[in-house]
């Protein structure tokens, strides 16, 4: 059914080119207008709140206290030697000055002096809201800059919350960028060599393109249901670059073979519908399947991004399936044109890869000694992966090429309590009745956090009170990183002692901690509640799509198996390269130790959804060959090989796009880069050549083993010859060996 639909779809198109481009274009145009109207809904803190922050959040609301303004702080220090105390406070008087003139100003607070009293701060409120404080920043920013001119001998320079989001969005943007430029280029590259053909090997690119622009459009729509992280366009432009241009790749090359047997271009295209075009619908069902999973976490982080990377997937994979057969057949003979010399001849006479038939021998001949070796080095490469240590990331994890985070390190050390990320925020509520007491149970916590060495002491405890009286907000800082053991002990001190022994006394009252290492926790139980049920998801649907397709219970079972084997040598190499020190300078990174939190739960369902890609396209060669009757052994080794032109290009091109996000600025891409692109070469090399081979042909007739009541479900397709099928709903048949 699945196949009729994709060459009933594919016959519109050839016979409708113009028409079926012209609606492609007025969806993508549609889509980014209708998004750019529409515009995007930023995700907040508050979209992310789970636990004791929800908890924290409804006791501060019930107090109707003020959105709290964001601060910006000023350090005033000397460049070399001894701080110049008359000049620092004339700097001081002029920038509190200026900065006292600016309409984005609220108000300077006086000058506080270091405890070592080698620099001075000024903090400086700003006006309105704090959500869009680092649009606004800039006027205090020059100001800043200007002071610092005209007091030359002065480190005068300015951190805060909005500078820092400021600094980060503009190097989010220019990453994006990069990763867009370079990305085009280098898969053009490589499907210049695939096809040898400049057409050919832009149409792909382009439909790419046009897929990440029509999701990035849906994506401003969807984030008003769910809205966008920081990551989500990274996200879109990574799997769309990646899954568009492989969809059309597959789609691409199988037409060619078929004009190269004699067919006509829509006789072409109406077969590479009906096998190639089933590939890619099964693949990017699987995908999408695979990224739902994440809803069932219950977190905006993971909600927005699995949004964005269906809507990605289902626009490229619907551009396939429909412009791709129009344009094919509106270019005729042109997409061979222009030829790359040399190049495209060579390409038609390498039909059959005489590499990948030398690389399948050993799994054909010795199948248990090669399957135990190939698999025994996976398990290897995925053990440290048991010594993975999660943590979202923090100011500390930034590069520090953005200008302004060393100023904030400059600040931490000068001032402890003012680390902009570090700090406990207690909120409490009590009865009319337990004012008095919590009152004072409050400042017998600040006592006996002034004697704790887990918390910074140059400030005390800020509290703040509502109206009435009742909800009270108490800032706790402490000395340190936001993701420091320190941080990590304070909160557990704070949690399981120090509040329940002292405002947890007072009958009747609630209280609970939020702030960013309360968020960091929180987070970490977050995912770790949701696992079980999104590998669960993942793993029945997958079974359950592959079971649908091949009609086999073996095939589906091992899927799963091969699939949890490249994921989890991809974490493995994640934790040997990031939580380690010896890629630093390869990479351009500073390690942290740890992996970021969210990345194995999104690198599983994203993996677990690409290697459809190639395990759909490859098994399904292995079981044509199959049903014409070939041996076991040889139709794994026509399958393979047949396929292994078409699947390593379309490996490669992931390889280098994900590789690609190895180079950016972000510690977050890296690791993403890394680890996607880690797992897709696994994929398309040792499992495809050594893995799959060796466990086929141990499993022999076995492979396609299914219960009488499937068995009888699954039908020959029509109007495709055996010989030219790729794909297709296939019913067990005895295979002889």
């Amino acid at each position: 059914m699945i196949q009729s639909l994709t060459t009933r779809i594919g016959r519109w198109s050839a016979n409708h080119p113009w028409a079926a481009i012209a609606v492609w274009l007025c969806f993508v145009v549609a889509s980014l207008v209708a998004g750019g109207l529409a515009g995007t809904v930023k995700a907040t803190a508050e979209d992310s709140l789970h636990g004791e922050l929800a908890s924290a959040d409804r006791i501060e609301r019930s107090g109707a206290f003020p959105d709290e303004p964001a601060t910006e702080s000023v350090l005033i220090a000397a460049r070399t030697g001894d701080l110049d105390i008359t000049q620092a406070r004339a700097a001081v008087a002029d920038l509190s000055d200026r900065m006292r003139a600016l309409p984005a100003v609220a108000a300077v607070a006086a000058p506080v002096t270091a405890p070592h009293r080698d620099a001075l701060l000024v903090e400086v409120e700003m006006a309105g809201s704090a959500q869009d404080a680092d649009a606004r920043v800039g006027p205090l920013l020059e100001v800043t800059a200007g002071v610092q001119q005209r007091y030359p001998d002065l480190r005068v320079e300015q951190a805060g919350s909005a500078s820092v989001a400021k600094a980060l969005t503009e190097t989010l943007e220019a990453d994006f960028r990069k990763a867009e430029l370079i990305s085009v280029p280098v898969a053009l590259v490589i499907l210049l060599f695939s096809f040898g053909a400049l057409i050919a090997a832009g149409v792909p690119v382009v439909l790419a393109l046009t897929a990440v622009a029509g999701a990035l459009g849906l994506a401003q729509l969807a984030s008003h249901i769910f809205p966008a992280g920081e990551l989500v366009n990274s996200i879109v432009l990574l799997i769309g670059m990646a899954v568009g241009v492989d969809y059309s790749l597959f789609y691409l090359r199988r037409e060619r073979e078929e004009r190269a047997r004699g067919r006509d271009h829509r006789g072409a295209v109406e077969t590479a519908a009906a096998t190639s075009g089933h590939a890619v619908l099964v693949s990017g069902i699987a995908v999408m399947i695979a990224m739902a999973s994440l809803y069932l976490v219950g977190d905006n982080t993971f909600s927005s991004m699995a949004t964005g990377s269906i809507l990605v997937v289902g626009v490229a994979m619907l551009g396939s399936l429909t412009v791709l057969p129009a344009i094919l057949v509106a270019l005729g003979r042109w997409v061979d044109r222009p030829r790359v010399p040399l190049l495209g001849r060579r390409i038609q006479r390498a039909e059959r890869n005489r590499f990948w038939a030398a690389v399948l021998r050993p799994a054909l001949r010795a199948p248990l000694v090669t399957f135990v070796l190939s698999a025994g080095v996976l398990v290897i490469v995925a053990l440290p992966a048991l010594d993975m240590n999660l943590k979202r990331p923090a100011l500390t994890d930034l590069p520090r090429t953005i200008p302004v985070l060393r100023t904030y390190d400059r600040l931490a050390q000068a001032f402890p309590s003012n680390d902009l990320g570090t700090s406990h925020t207690v909120a409490i509520r009590t009865g009319n009745a337990g004012r008095r007491a919590v009152e004072r149970e409050i400042a017998n916590l600040s006592a006996r956090i002034a004697d704790d060495g887990l918390f910074a002491h140059d400030r005390k405890p800020a509290v703040r009170t509502s109206g009435d009286g009742t909800v009270f907000l108490v800032t706790v800082r402490v000395a340190g990183a936001s993701d420091s053991p320190q941080a990590r002990q304070s909160l557990s001190e704070l949690r399981d002692r120090l509040l329940p022994q002292t405002v947890g006394t007072v009958p009747g009252t609630e209280w609970a901690v939020a702030g960013r290492t309360a968020s960091d926790a929180d987070f970490r139980d977050r995912v770790g509640a949701g696992l079980p049920l999104v590998v669960a998801f993942v793993f029945g649907m997958t079974f359950l799509v592959m079971l649908l397709t091949f009609r086999s219970v073996v095939v589906a079972a091992t899927s799963i198996l091969l699939n949890v084997l490249s994921v989890a040598a991809s974490y493995g190499l994640l934790v040997l390269v990031f939580q380690h020190t010896w890629a630093e300078d390869l990479l351009g990174f500073t390690s942290n130790g740890a992996v970021v939190s969210w990345l194995p739960l999104m690198l599983f369902v994203i993996l677990f959804g690409l290697s459809m890609d190639y395990h759909v396209f490859v098994v399904s060669r292995i079981r044509e060959a199959a049903r014409r009757g070939v041996p076991t052994r040889l139709a794994i080794e026509e399958g393979i090989v047949s396929s292994a032109s078409t699947v390593s290009s379309a490996a490669i091109i992931m390889v280098a796009v994900f590789a690609i996000f190895a180079t950016l600025s972000i510690v977050e891409f890296k690791q993403l880069g890394v680890g996607l692109a880690a797992a897709i070469l696994i994929d398309a090399t040792v499992i495809r050549a050594l893995v799959l081979p060796s466990l086929m042909r141990l499993l022999g007739e076995a492979n396609w083993w299914a219960p009488r009541f499937l068995a009888g479900r699954g039908r020959p397709v029509t109007g495709v010859a055996p010989d030219e099928a790729d794909t297709q709903v296939i019913a067990p048949v005895p295979i002889r060996r």
